[in-house]
């Protein structure tokens, strides 16, 4: 399965075991998604069954959630498209458990739709353990299933535990009895300030003490939450002229109380930039979110229009269309996100 890159604010320890019969491989997964503006995304997925034709079903649609995930849908939507793609596989009856949450350390919240997965368990500050809410949708394959989504605030700091059935299901037990068995271990293993790989090595000694003996693909993911931004603000503005002046006084108002006026030139133009293309082509109001890390600072603004701007090849005589460009030249990342109620347009500066 291999191993995603770390990172960066995201403290993580994972572990895989695979069967001990047949190949040797499974149909388990788990992936770590950078999606910009200090967001993440997480995924655990499980296709039924073991062994070869499992692992080449994998493959597949791990490399389909990653892609998609990166366009910066949200995870119904994802799920959506995942179970699209399972269909058109051609294995009769194949059934797919999947997790996929978003974590936003600006707002405190993770975003999650499960489709038909295992409980995600958190362990937060003074919290204990418990589960994240999230609605009970039905796995990928079954088809003309409508995906829901949760969103909840979660302490920063605050640990996910993602795992596979592999960790729980053994012959003769009860899931909800396992649960609240890794529920306890990790009540009294997950205090302080935890070593996640400790935590890890721990949970499979205690859950699976005779590794050599289990027959199905084991996967257990810790993912530690990152610290929140130290600074943010927010302002509404109207969709009109006067909006793009008011949103620069804003955000240079903001970077001289965060001693940041060594970034303030790029921030101005590139904000500049992105407010004039929201008032002529989007609809209001409009939303300025602005907020720094001891390394970036990051500009989103949001519009209630569902089309998504696109960079493109400005004519010489043409007066506009030369505004991404600005924004992909200067800015160390940039994108675009769907929302419910249109889209958000971000840039991310290195101070």
């Amino acid at each position: 399965m291999g191993t995603p890159s770390a990172l960066p604010g995201l403290a993580t320890a994972s572990r895989y075991r695979p069967a001990t019969q047949g190949a040797g491989v499974g149909g388990d997964w788990f992936d770590l998604i950078p999606l910009g503006a200090d967001r993440v995304g997480v995924l655990i997925g499980d296709v039924m069954g073991r062994g070869l034709e499992a692992a080449a079903v994998m493959g597949q649609l791990r490399s389909a959630a990653h892609a998609l995930a990166k366009t910066g849908m949200q995870p119904r939507q994802l799920m959506q498209a995942l179970d699209t793609c399972v269909a058109d596989l051609d294995v009769p009856d194949q059934l797919v458990t999947c997790c996929y949450l978003v974590i936003a350390p600006d707002a405190g919240t993770v975003t999650v739709c499960s489709a038909g997965h295992l409980p995600i368990l958190v362990s937060g500050a003074g919290d204990g353990v418990r589960a994240l809410a999230s609605p009970v949708n039905a796995p990928l394959g079954v088809g003309d299933v409508l995906y829901e989504q949760s969103c909840t605030e979660i302490a920063p700091g605050a640990t996910l535990v993602l795992y596979t059935d592999g960790l729980i299901e053994t012959p003769g037990s009860d899931i909800e009895v396992r649960i609240g068995e890794l529920t306890v271990i990790l009540e009294e293993f997950l205090t302080g300030t935890p070593c996640l790989e400790a935590a890890a090595d721990h949970v499979l000694a205690s859950l699976l003490p005779d590794a050599e003996s289990h027959n199905d693909d084991v996967t257990l993911l810790f993912a530690q939450l990152p610290a929140a931004p130290l600074a943010a603000l927010t302002t509404d503005l109207p969709a009109e002229p006067a909006s793009v002046p008011e949103g620069r006084a804003f955000l240079h108002k903001a970077l001289t109380s965060w001693n940041c006026a060594e970034s303030a030139d790029d921030a101005l133009l590139l904000l500049s930039e992105m407010l004039t293309n929201a008032v002529q082509h989007a609809e209001g109001p409009l939303g300025l979110h602005l907020h720094r890390t001891a390394t970036d600072l990051t500009v989103e603004v949001s519009d209630r229009s569902l089309q998504l701007p696109r960079p493109r090849i400005a004519g010489e005589d043409d007066e506009s269309g030369r505004g991404l460009i600005l924004v992909r030249a200067l800015a160390t990342s940039w994108g675009v996100r769907p929302t419910d109620e249109g889209k958000t347009t971000w840039f991310t500066l290195r101070l």
